[in-house]
């Protein structure tokens, strides 16, 4: 791992006196569609992995991406010692996997039929239609959240009919695909 960014004033958690209730805030953020990914790396216990709907792209040169992870998740402490993750973009043929990487941690991997490992020791999900290996560049303490910015090292994108289906999006509690809008 490169970093890691410690007492960042900026980035600590909002104060009660800010207004806004925990309530307020997940109404608010429940009206903002996200795109699907799950997570994956391995760890001295073995694989681990959890869906992340706070993806984003940061910077093209160098290639980095981000996301956040709950500082009570059950893979912050892999994701903390590790030094390589894939990020697989879901395609809504995979609505089944974001909701079992959204179970208890011993579930996820349980069907081995549905993943194998890349040969840098990574488990990487079948049938996605991106995946990305990154390198952990930074951890970056926000909140009750961690900010983790990726490298990217390697990128996988699938061509065949059902990986090229639309993404798999995230609103309002339930799974959409996208449909574009008449012009």
């Amino acid at each position: 791992m490169s970093q890691s960014v410690e007492n960042a004033p900026e980035l600590a958690v909002v104060p009660a006196e800010s207004g806004i209730s925990n309530d307020e805030y997940k109404a608010a953020m429940r009206r903002h569609p996200a795109g699907v990914t799950i997570v994956t790396l391995d760890s001295e216990n073995g694989p681990v992995g959890f869906t992340a709907t706070s993806f984003a792209s940061l910077s093209m040169n160098p290639p980095l991406i981000s996301f956040n992870i709950a500082l009570n998740s059950s893979s912050i402490e892999a994701l903390r010692a590790a030094d390589s993750i894939v990020v697989h973009l879901l395609g809504e043929h995979q609505q089944h996997l974001s909701q079992r990487f959204s179970r208890s941690a011993e579930e996820r991997f349980s069907d081995e039929s549905l993943w194998a490992r890349l040969e840098t020791g990574e488990p990487v999900l079948h049938g996605t239609p991106i995946w990305m290996r990154t390198t952990v560049h930074q951890l970056i303490p926000a909140g009750d959240h961690t900010l983790v910015i990726g490298l990217i090292t390697r990128i996988h994108n699938e061509n065949d009919d059902e990986a090229s289906s639309a993404p798999l999006l995230y609103h309002e509690g339930r799974y959409h695909r996208p449909t574009p809008l008449d012009q």
